[in-house]
């Protein structure tokens, strides 16, 4: 019996079991193992049993799987354009008497060519005069505004210097080999993007710490690759100098940008602490910018140098010559009236207006949204966030007008920014530099309108002594003191 079991699983059934009335037989597509591998009776099949018309079905499905399928046409991608190699001769730039070009110094062709696609054909004078000096390795210290090209010197001196040292075979992720130190998110963010923008080409890796923004995102972006130059505001370079996750004793080359703004808000003894970790000053290079030589920053910078150049920009040639500028004589009543109508009545889409005190940015800001203008305010009180929030949208042209302190202002560089206004006239003259310069950017024309009311005219002869000129005080047109229409601004 067992052998006729075996041949009947082995060749069908019989001719007798064909006739039989039973409704269900196991089909050849489910023919159980061999004894020796039966199951108990009474467990389950891995496949379970079918019915002849279901057995049809399977058949024919078998076969539809077993016919080949047509391929179907590859779909053939574009060819990739040709990578044409980046020369030095593909950067040309004619000897002009007066100017200083970046051939004229030695410069690797990675540098050049990052240099070439930032379209630069010719330095600063600050660039001119403080890379004569630092890339021969002397200390130097700089009294420059923004918009003068600063930054840029500081960093091609530092991009040449770790070039031309390689860096040591055995270095933590922390350790980096540059870092520049300024006072405000804002311009750490700038700058360290000019610095992603230069070093492109040449296998630096930049990196930034800033307060009021993640620490354990900061701090894995540092775990994951070495740190060649680090950008960072005292406070959060001091939490991961303390927690022991940044090592400074390999620095090079350190940077302190504008040390007076850091003087005004009190970093000075936490710069001190930080200076601390670095080498000794005999053995690294320092480079020291300032709007202003005050007595305290020449100070500093006699502790923090080893016998600087030191290098001068003239204001008069740092207020830009593509910004016009107006000053209003107005009553401090009628200030609020002449911001709202300018705006509003000349469909200005991009502003900046700056006040001397963050309780002012408020009052000016929550007015303007109220009146139905999207502003947007930015100052010291203002979460970081929010902050990065702003500024974006500002870029983005979703927030039409900017309210902002001088030091949440600083180191602001949107292009595209039509208007300055100063609400109120600075309390330091280099601050207006630093104001009216938000506009006037990259070859672009802009205007600066300042309102001069008898709490704060005062400040007008300082301001035109810095700069070595008169600026023209006119009355404001009637129509633009005329009363404000109260609206509800639009929804972002």
């Amino acid at each position: 019996m067992t052998v006729l079991r075996a041949l009947k699983k082995m060749f069908g059934k019989s001719e007798a079991e064909q006739l039989a009335p039973s409704p269900i037989a196991p089909s050849p597509a489910a023919i159980g193992p061999t004894e020796g591998d039966q199951r108990p009776h009474n467990a389950k099949k891995s496949v379970p049993a079918s019915t002849p018309v279901q057995d049809q079905h399977t058949h024919i499905e078998s076969a539809k799987v077993e016919q080949p399928k047509a391929e179907r046409p590859r779909r053939e991608r574009a060819p990739k354009p040709p990578v044409i190699a980046w020369k030095p001769e593909d950067f040309v730039v004619e000897p002009q008497e007066g100017k200083t070009r970046f051939h004229d110094f030695n410069l690797s062709p990675e540098l050049m060519h990052a240099i070439h696609d930032l379209g630069f054909p010719y330095c600063t004078p600050i660039q001119a005069e403080v890379l004569g000096f630092t890339l021969a390795g002397k200390d130097a210290i700089g009294r420059a505004q923004t918009g003068t090209g600063k930054t840029a010197a500081f960093l091609i001196s530092i991009i040449t210097q770790l070039e031309q040292t390689p860096p040591p075979k055995e270095r933590y992720m922390g350790e980096p080999r540059a870092l520049i130190i300024a006072p405000t998110r804002e311009l750490v963010v700038q700058i360290a993007k000019d610095a992603a923008s230069l070093t492109k080409y040449t296998g630096l890796n930049v990196m930034t710490f800033v307060g009021g923004m993640d620490f354990d995102k900061q701090l894995k972006q540092l775990e994951a690759r070495h740190c060649d130059i680090l950008v960072a505001t005292p406070g959060r370079l001091l939490d991961f100098n303390q927690r022991g996750e940044v090592h400074l004793d390999m620095v090079e080359v350190m940077v302190l940008d504008e040390a007076d703004r850091m003087l005004d808000m009190g970093f000075i003894p936490q710069v001190r602490q930080i200076i601390r970790q670095t080498p000794h000053k005999g053995e690294r290079q320092t480079l020291l910018f300032s709007a202003t030589f005050t007595e305290d920053v020449m100070n500093l910078a006699k502790q923090w140098t080893t016998d600087p150049a030191i290098v001068e920009i003239e204001a008069e040639n740092v207020a830009s010559e593509m910004v016009e500028q107006h000053i209003y004589a107005v009553a401090a009543a009628d200030k609020y009236k002449l911001l709202y109508n300018l705006v509003t009545e000349n469909n200005w889409e991009r502003v900046m207006v700056f006040a001397n005190r963050k309780d002012e940015v408020r009052r000016i800001e929550e007015r303007l949204v109220r009146d139905g203008v999207n502003a947007a305010q930015l100052s010291g009180d203002v979460p970081q966030h929010k902050r990065i929030k702003t500024l974006e949208g500002f870029r983005e042209g979703k927030i039409r007008v900017l309210v902002a302190t001088d030091v949440a202002g600083r180191g602001i560089h949107i292009d595209g920014i039509s208007h300055v206004i100063n609400f109120t006239l600075p309390e330091v003259p280099d601050d207006y530099v630093h104001r009216i310069g938000r506009t006037g950017r990259a070859g672009a024309s802009g205007v600066s309108i300042s309102f001069a009311g008898e709490d704060d005219s005062y400040q007008l002869p300082s301001i035109e002594a810095l700069l070595g000129r008169k600026i023209s005080c006119e009355t404001p047109p009637t129509e633009l003191l005329k009363p404000v229409v109260r609206k509800s601004a639009q929804p972002l």
